[in-house]
């Protein structure tokens, strides 16, 4: 198997974590927008996260995990 590198790495690591928020925040009956709106953050903010799009900041989510309400390890996936 192909051991992945770099930059590519690093993507597939932050689609992970936002198919993890994406999946804590539909448990949670949540909205993408709600979510926004109780972590502090833009609707656009979210969506870009959840497609692992942008680099995500510790607080940033620490504010999520706080909206969901769900510990840090179902987001980073290390149940």
């Amino acid at each position: 198997m192909p051991v992945t590198t770099g930059r590519r790495a690093g993507d597939a690591w932050l689609r992970a974590v936002g198919a993890n928020i994406r999946r804590e925040r539909l448990a949670a009956g949540l909205t993408q927008e709600r979510l926004a709106e109780l972590a502090e953050l833009a609707p656009r903010t979210v969506q870009k996260i959840e497609a692992g799009r942008i680099t995500i900041l510790i607080t940033t989510l620490r504010r999520i995990r706080r909206a969901i309400g769900c510990p840090s390890a179902a987001l980073l996936g290390e149940e």
